[in-house]
């Protein structure tokens, strides 16, 4: 993937050692609208905060979406300051006081379980309120191919589809259930799949609602658009337009890692060149405490060299060409590494390695405070 020449002035500015992100706000309102086009009609697009919470990146995709999609407190607080025309709020580990400050702000929640359906009651009926809730269900079938299967296996998430018609039964006057959320896979790269998925969410939404005397009025099928971080495609959308939602009901969909993903790069500069037991490494000022995703999904993340013509020592500078590196960070762990085998035509140290589509999960889901290494710089073009 070439470099933007705006991330590259960027970068060029920074001092060395660099270690930044660079964000593209517009770059993700772009993606935005046109994902939107995409849709068929009757569909709420939000954006899922969880992918990258940046203030800048949320502002927005608040004004370029339908509203955004939360799973914490502290997200729903930065949806709620971004001025989020309409704000869904999921997740399995809700607190009271994260339900509480959901009714305060008039969002949408998406309900995990028996329990946490009661505590929403009784806080709203302490609040003198009816909560408008979807019952997010663990479905038997298992969802689209991915990188994550959320339903159709044991996983934390939702209600166990056998088990709905006993959380129906429950008591519960100060909730409304309006609907179902269904967010099923991560990082589906196959359109056509998923616009199977799609429909098939609506038609057992149809039917089930039927079924238990619900009016339907909301089908929230969550996010799972995928990027291919190796090859840099993306699903292609055309294939979601010819769903067909019906009359009455509202299709959310809430991508984060498609909306936010080349809205981002990553950049680190070069501080050693090294051989050891018949392998190039590249020791980077940075590593998976800033960009966990390559580690924690066992993947190369291709990069781009950013030349850097000075060199402050009297020495040679070292450096490889045309040959394989591996990226290691600076941490003490072996498995701080954020590509192999990637082959360089030339790469000097100093040079900055530019890592792309990294808007999305990248920073957010890092564990900043491992040996306490100062954290990067972020850039907002």
């Amino acid at each position: 993937m070439s470099l933007p020449d705006r991330v590259a002035a960027a970068l060029s500015a920074r001092p060395a050692p660099v270690c930044a992100y660079v964000y593209d706000p517009a770059a993700a309102a772009v993606r935005a609208a046109e994902v939107r086009a995409a849709l068929p009609a009757g569909t709420t697009l939000l954006y899922a905060v969880k992918a990258n919470g940046h203030p800048a990146l949320v502002q927005a995709l608040a004004r370029a979406c339908d509203g955004l999609e939360v799973a914490s407190g502290g997200e729903l607080q930065l949806a709620a300051g971004a001025g989020a025309r309409s704000i869904v709020f999921g997740g399995p580990g809700k607190t009271d006081a994260e339900l509480a400050l959901a009714l305060r702000a008039g969002a949408q929640i998406n309900v995990e379980s028996a329990h946490e359906l009661r505590r929403l009651d009784a806080l709203a009926g302490a609040a003198g309120v009816v909560a408008d809730v979807c019952l997010r269900i663990n479905r038997s079938a298992a969802g689209p191919p991915g990188s994550h299967a959320m339903t159709g296996t044991p996983t934390a998430f939702g209600i166990d589809e056998t088990q709905l018609g006993a959380v129906l039964a429950l008591d519960t006057p100060h909730v409304r259930v309006i609907g179902f959320h269904l967010h099923a896979v991560s990082n589906n790269l196959d359109g056509s799949a998923h616009a199977r998925f799609l429909t098939d969410s609506l038609d057992w939404s149809v039917t089930t609602a039927a079924e238990y005397g619900l009016p339907l009025r909301v089908v929230n099928a969550g996010g799972g658009l995928g990027v291919d971080y190796r090859s840099g495609a993306s699903m292609d959308l055309t294939a979601l337009r010819g769903v067909r939602v019906p009359a009455g009901v509202t299709l959310i969909v809430e991508p984060g890692r498609f909306l936010a993903a080349d809205a981002g790069w990553y950049a680190t500069t070069v501080l050693d060149l090294k051989r050891t037991h018949g392998r190039w490494f590249a020791v980077v000022r940075g590593g998976t405490h800033h960009f966990r995703l390559p580690a924690a999904w066992g993947y190369s993340h291709p990069f781009t060299v950013l030349p850097v013509p000075g060199w402050p020592y009297p020495w040679e500078r070292p450096s490889v060409s045309g040959t394989e590196v591996d990226v290691a960070g600076e941490l003490c762990t072996p498995r701080d590494v954020l590509a192999r085998g990637e082959r360089v035509g030339r790469l000097r140290v100093g040079d900055v390695l530019v890592f792309a589509r990294t808007g999305a999960y990248g920073w957010d889901i890092s564990h900043h405070d491992f040996l306490r290494h100062p954290p990067p710089e972020f850039v907002v073009l």
